[in-house]
């Protein structure tokens, strides 16, 4: 690759500031698809923000859309903004990053994106902090450091991270809700108003239920909709083979994380058991973790979380599934502007790429902290050369929500 002199990267160039902003924005009033709806739950509250559902062990949501924010100033004054996905306790991992990584990054060379995860990774290693918090803290500084590399040199983060393997990064919609009909409404709107191809179901229901959601939603918008379906973990074995048989019958792509996060050799049986795809793995953070979900069959699609791998080690966990012939569905998830933005720079830079997840009712809200954003078109991102992440952040209306969070 020739960098034009004007490009170039000094090679004296040194990292001289490390901020992260804990931020918290208003709930989005309308629907945003991430995640199971509110009334599915039954929610007990947890404190002023937090809910959790009284039935089950389920996650702790936010009635906020939280996230944490990192930006990196190198001693020339130019900028780079990332993300540590962090949809609860956002002060958590801008803590890590301030206290903790700050201090091992300042008077580094910002090019040396992998050296940096590898040895701010190992810190904690011994420690029992290989995931986690501590993890996501590692992909916000990531992502922050190859948006900083990319605008020094005008490129893209994909270029950095190899090439580009397409130009649109198709992607699935996501949808919640409990009453059919309703559910059955958004979607038809979803594939006749914005054009989207797929679309994904989160629900908590009995398998009766979901079977019931999924038939209506296979009815309003035809055979050529993929359809896939996040029970987020609430099935045993049995339940979830039971319910991806049902699935198969509706002509569903995927069942995504049918049992225990913890339970590799359950979510193996599934995947064996089953036709469709068992997607899986957004808890997974580093190359380490998915090595024996990977080496165990127990997923046919890869779903890593590119805000809490960060783009370094996300590339790694790509590679890996490559070799034994997986494809990679980038999770999403609770993840903000920048998560979107850094995941479909990932998308373009992966040989087995093959859809990614996108909340369209979420979107504009979550970027609000942006003077200028990616945005899907008819089910689609198109990748363009944007330096960076692709991302103009805000940074006054940043530091406005950190102060207020």
């Amino acid at each position: 690759m020739t960098i034009p002199k004007e490009m170039a990267i000094p090679k004296e160039l040194r990292i001289a500031g490390v901020e992260a902003f804990p931020i918290r924005l208003a709930p989005a009033g309308a629907d945003s698809g991430r995640g199971p709806s509110r009334r599915d739950m039954q929610p007990q509250d947890v404190g002023q923000d937090y809910f959790i559902s009284s039935e089950g062990w389920r996650s702790i949501y936010s009635r906020r859309h939280e996230t944490c924010l990192v930006r990196i100033e190198d001693d020339t004054g130019k900028i780079g903004w990332g993300e540590g996905q962090a949809p609860v306790s956002p002060r958590t991992v801008a803590s890590i990053v301030e206290e903790l990584l700050r201090p091992m990054l300042l008077g580094h060379h910002p090019v040396d994106m992998e050296y940096l995860w590898y040895r701010m990774y190992s810190a904690m290693r011994e420690r029992g902090h290989a995931t986690g918090f501590y993890v996501d803290a590692l992909a916000g500084v990531d992502l922050a450091l190859y948006d900083l590399v990319g605008k020094r040199l005008g490129l893209p983060a994909h270029r950095l991270l190899g090439g580009r393997y397409r130009d649109r990064i198709r992607v699935y919609a996501g949808i919640g809700g409990g009453d059919a009909e309703v559910v059955a409404n958004s979607a038809r709107e979803h594939v006749e108003n914005f054009g989207y191809g797929a679309l994904k179901l989160h629900v908590h229901a009995p398998n009766r239920e979901i079977l019931e959601l999924l038939s209506a939603v296979r009815t309003a918008v035809g055979v050529d909709v993929e359809l896939m379906v996040d029970v987020h973990g609430t099935r045993d074995v049995s339940g979830a083979i039971e319910l991806g048989r049902g699935m198969q019958e509706l002509g569903a792509r995927w069942l995504e994380a049918p049992t225990l996060a913890e339970d590799v050799h359950g979510h193996t049986q599934v995947a064996a058991a089953l036709d469709l795809q068992v997607a899986t793995g957004e808890w997974l953070r580093t190359a380490w973790e998915w090595r024996p979900w990977i080496e165990g069959r127990a997923f046919d699609v890869a779903m890593p979380d590119i805000a809490r791998t960060g783009l370094t080690e996300g590339k790694r966990i790509a590679g890996l599934c490559d070799t034994f012939g997986l494809p990679v569905a980038p999770h999403v998830g609770g993840g903000g502007i920048l998560s979107v933005a850094a995941s479909l720079q990932f998308s373009a830079a992966i040989p087995n790429f093959q859809i990614l997840e996108h909340s369209h009712g979420a979107h504009a809200h979550k970027a609000q902290i942006a003077h200028t954003y990616p945005l899907p078109e008819q089910g689609a991102f198109v990748v363009d050369d944007t330096p960076g992440l692709g991302v103009d952040i805000d940074e006054e209306r940043v530091r406005a929500l950190a102060a207020n969070s």
